[in-house]
C-alpha cells in the first residue's frame, strides 16, 4: 500500500538498512579479502558494489526524507540526509584516486551515519505526528 500511513517507515527502514551494509562493507570487505582473498574476486570486493549501494540509496533516502519533512517540517532532518548523501557520493566519486583507502573510508562512515541517523530521526518525528 503507498500512502504516508505505511510507505514512508518502510523507506527509511531500506534507507537505514542500505546506509548499513554500505558502512559495514567498507569497514569489513578488508578484513574478510585478508581472511579469504576469494571474496576479493566478487562484487562483493570490487569499487562498483560500493558505487551500486549509494545509487540505490540516494533516490531511497531522498524520497523519504522529502515525504517526511513534508509533514513533521523537521528541515535539520533534510539537512542532516543531504550532507551524509553528499559526502557518501564525494567518497564514492573520489575513491582511491584521490582520498587514498582511509580517505575514503571515513568519509563513508560519516556519510552512511548521517544517513541512517536522519532516516531514523525521520521515523520518530513521523511516528509521533501519527501522519506518516
Amino acid at each position: 500500500m503507498i500512502n504516508g500511513v505505511t510507505f514512508l517507515p518502510t523507506v527509511d527502514k531500506i534507507a537505514v538498512s542500505a546506509s548499513i551494509v554500505c558502512a559495514f562493507h567498507c569497514l569489513c570487505l578488508p578484513i574478510l579479502v585478508v581472511i579469504s582473498p576469494a571474496i576479493g574476486a566478487t562484487i562483493f570486493g570490487q569499487e562498483s558494489f560500493h558505487q551500486l549501494l549509494v545509487f540505490l540509496i540516494i533516490p531511497i533516502s531522498v524520497m523519504g526524507l522529502f515525504m517526511g519533512c513534508r509533514k513533521h517540517k523537521n528541515r535539520l532532518v533534510m539537512l542532516m540526509g543531504f550532507g551524509g548523501l553528499m559526502t557518501l557520493g564525494l567518497a564514492a566519486s573520489l575513491g582511491h584516486s584521490i582520498l587514498e583507502e582511509t580517505g575514503e573510508t571515513l568519509l563513508t562512515l560519516f556519510g552512511s551515519f548521517a544517513i541512517a541517523g536522519s532516516h531514523v530521526r525521520n521515523f520518530i518525528l513521523c511516528r509521533r505526528l501519527a501522519t506518516c
